[in-house]
């Protein structure tokens, strides 16, 4: 093994340093796999109670009329997410793309968003207009609200009440934390508080922002009381295969009303292409629980690396996990830069490539992204991200095999070691 790790020009050390660590995990690492089995089985289900055939893989251009392979997708989509329907399409670019969607399409001018549990991803501020941006949900007189949740990042459930008006119509819960240093909101913690919303105004929409959490649970959130759940497929559910696309699953009339803000209104879900797509989209999410449960186990490995280095992380390496990001809190420019040049070199595509913080459009803080991936911008991939500001957390994710996964956090940690960073 020392032979194969000193390829990648990592030493004695730092191999017996994680490897030594590695032996404490295999608990951790045997949970992840049960929750694969029972995602994979569900996954698979989906695809033969909807006679999943390979004439569904037969691609479809122009205005895409009659596509029966899109209608399968979404329905083993809203199948496995157990919802009324679905829509999945390339023609969603990313998750921003899906929920920007979902907003324009299920609120109206004089409508208000609320979110509980504070401030969205960063290039949320700029379609909700916290930001000012043209096009923006601000722009079209719809009014947003948000309440931070408590110092203890629970709820605070007195002012998500006071905050709730006539006017509240969507609700938006964003599941991970995003640039935010907070944990990733549990099943069980979604569905208390959708539970709570819904005693106060039972006909508010409830939208979760999906991203980074599929599969990482036995459940999801519309199994749970959730109106819409939306997603990417770069992300978890493409299992590195969909090379582009979103999905919003949810109630048949909200899924609709995001449909006709998608194409236009009196087309909605019968109309777009997938281009040959379908195969791809179906098959990265056959792959999908089993590339999660991959990426877990790094991001657990990694915790514990960084943890037995005296880093603060999130979550922890024994922690319950909602979605498949670890955030670790470099306390140093210096440190995050090292880090994603380390997850930089251990890459597939573009290892000879040095990342470099930049002004990246939608962000209020250079930011360096390490990601040599087959498809540009497929976090489900190996890489890792951040802000290049106080507290300097990087942002870790990815792994569509553990064997990369592991390789890629030990070359980070090397790349540290070599530059005076950390001792072992």
């Amino acid at each position: 093994m020392s032979n194969l790790y000193s390829q990648f020009k990592i030493d004695t050390s730092t191999e017996n340093f994680c490897l030594t660590l590695e032996k404490e995990l295999l608990e951790t690492w045997g949970s992840i796999d049960k929750i694969m089995h029972i995602n994979g089985a569900k996954v698979l289900h989906a695809m033969q109670k909807n006679k999943l055939s390979d004439t569904h893989f037969a691609a479809t251009t122009g205005y895409g009329y009659n596509d029966l392979g899109r209608e399968v997708v979404e329905q083993i989509y809203a199948d496995v997410f157990k919802t009324e329907a679905g829509l999945v399409r390339p023609q969603l670019i990313s998750g921003t793309h899906a929920l920007t969607v979902a907003l324009f399409g299920n609120l109206r001018p004089g409508d208000e968003l609320l979110s509980p549990v504070g401030k969205p991803y960063d290039t949320l501020e700029g379609v909700i207009g916290i930001r000012p941006t043209n096009g923006s949900l601000k722009e079209y007189g719809i009014t947003y609200k948000q309440v931070d949740l408590n110092p203890d990042f629970s709820f605070n459930y007195d002012g998500i009440r006071e905050a709730i008006t006539d006017k509240t119509k969507l609700i938006t819960i964003q599941r991970s934390k995003g640039y935010s240093y907070r944990p990733t909101l549990t099943i069980a913690q979604i569905k208390e508080l959708i539970t709570f919303i819904k005693a106060i105004k039972s006909d508010v929409i409830c939208m979760v922002d999906n991203c980074y959490g599929e599969f990482v649970d036995v459940m999801e959130p519309t199994e749970v009381g959730a109106d819409l759940c939306v997603g990417s497929l770069i992300k978890n559910p493409g299992g590195g295969l969909a090379p582009i696309g979103g999905y919003i699953v949810g109630k048949e009339e909200y899924v609709e009303n995001a449909a006709m803000r998608l194409t236009a209104p009196g087309l909605g879900k019968e109309v777009g292409a997938t281009l040959g797509l379908t195969q791809p989209v179906l098959q990265g999410l056959f792959l999908a629980p089993e590339v999660v449960a991959n990426a877990l186990k790094g991001a657990v490995f990694a915790a514990a690396i960084f943890e037995k280095l005296g880093f603060e992380v999130m979550p922890r390496a024994y922690e319950l996990r909602s979605d498949i990001i670890q955030a670790i809190n470099m306390k140093s420019p210096e440190n995050v830069i090292a880090f994603c040049e380390g997850i930089q070199k251990g890459a597939p595509v573009d290892s000879f490539v040095n990342p470099e913080p930049w002004d990246m459009p939608g962000y209020d803080s250079p930011v360096i992204m390490a990601a040599g991936a087959f498809i540009q911008g497929a976090s489900i991939e190996l890489s890792a991200d951040a802000p290049i500001k106080p507290p300097y957390t990087v942002f870790f994710q990815g792994g569509l095999t553990f064997y990369h996964a592991r390789l890629g956090i030990m070359k980070a940690l090397q790349t540290m070691k070599d530059k005076g960073l950390v001792t072992l």
